[in-house]
């Protein structure tokens, strides 16, 4: 019988070494390779936009179709709109990718950590968020879902520092399975400025749009809740100004800031217009607004505004100002950041109030100091 061969150990070995610096090469070019997809963004880039919200915003959240055109029409067209979920039917070809995913509460994408993932998908620079309306109709408190909010934001700001991020206080709605849920819309929107004042940063600005000022839900909805033809346009009209500001790099005013100063400062009384309106009602309920503008010619350093109700009315909280009533008279004053108003300046302050037999608009006056 012939002798066995021996196998050759030098040769095995040597060919296990090699295809194990072989694997050892893969796995360190792999990391290169992905850091050069991660390539720092240049000024050429597009603007990366994220609209984040629930169905509201994606179904099929036409107002988006809107705001892209009218973006695309003033000249904006360096934008990329950018989400894991595709566009849908609007009646025309619009840059409709986004992250509005129907039935979603603020809640639980934060307590589930859903939004990193689809950051590190999209990388946006910018995002819109209209988010809160079925947390509202789960009666979610007000701070819990700010709470949330605060979350995202971190989140939005681990994938990019200089996130800058609009937030909307919702539309109001009016669904007929949800008698309160107006209600609670209302005081959810009452806290968002004072928490976007508080988490505002000058690297990355939170700015808060007003979608709910002027939508009526029995006109601007089909069932309460969700936009019409009509609601989307309000809609895109009021995201498009933030958004150009956010888009171009000029500041979008920040809640906690502070207009500059000049040498000369009004004295009392001198060019204070105020007005008040109305911008929502229900039963026993409304919500309104005094804006203050300077028509002088030099700035203010605070003000004051006045107004007496003619049917029993009561501010029951406000944002923006503080308030005090006593019994038909009424005293708005501003806020620490919202004082000093340059010659051409306003400011908003919003308030709920409530009404029995009527709810006629005062006439409003207002004094420098």
């Amino acid at each position: 019988m012939p002798a066995r061969r021996r196998p050759r150990l030098p040769g095995i070995l040597a060919t296990i070494v090699t295809i194990t610096a072989a694997v050892l090469a893969l796995i360190t070019i792999q990391p290169a390779l992905a850091e050069v997809d991660r390539q720092p963004r240049t000024a050429a880039d597009p603007v990366r936009i994220m609209a984040l919200g629930d169905s509201i915003t994606g179904s099929p959240g036409c107002w988006r179709a809107l705001l892209w055109r009218q973006l695309q029409t003033a000249g904006h067209t360096d934008t990329d709109f950018v989400g894991t979920l595709p566009p849908q039917g609007c009646g025309f070809a619009y840059d409709g990718e986004n992250e509005g995913h129907g039935g979603f509460l603020a809640t639980n994408i934060a307590n589930q950590s859903l939004l990193p993932g689809w950051l590190s998908a999209t990388d946006p620079d910018v995002v819109l968020m209209h988010l809160g309306t079925n947390d509202v109709w789960s009666n979610i408190p007000p701070a819990t879902i700010l709470a949330a909010f605060s979350t995202l934001v971190d989140h939005m700001r681990a994938s990019n520092p200089a996130m800058r991020i609009l937030v909307a206080q919702i539309i109001p709605v009016d669904p007929p399975s949800c008698a309160e849920c107006a209600a609670r819309t209302v005081a959810f929107n009452a806290a968002i400025p004072a928490w976007a004042a508080s988490r505002s940063t000058a690297a990355s600005p939170i700015t808060v749009v007003d979608q709910w000022t002027g939508f009526v839900p029995a006109t601007d909805t089909g069932d309460g809740v969700h936009p019409n033809a009509a609601g989307d346009a309000k809609i895109a009209d009021r995201w498009f100004a933030p958004l150009v500001q956010a888009i171009t790099g000029v500041p979008a005013g920040t809640p906690s800031a502070t207009p500059s100063a000049t040498p000369s400062v009004s004295p009392p009384g001198a060019g204070c217009a105020a007005t008040y309106q109305i911008v929502g009602q229900w039963a026993g309920g409304f919500q309104g607004e005094v804006t203050v503008a300077n028509a002088g010619a030099a700035a203010s350093r605070s003000w004051s505004a006045r107004f007496t109700f003619g049917a029993g009315q009561r501010v029951s909280q406000m944002w923006g100002g503080n308030v005090t009533q006593s019994g038909a008279d009424v005293t708005v004053s501003n806020a620490e950041w919202n004082g000093a108003l340059a010659p051409g300046a306003s400011t908003t302050v919003g308030f709920i109030g409530s009404w029995t037999q009527s709810n006629p608009a005062p006439t409003t006056t207002c004094t420098f100091g």
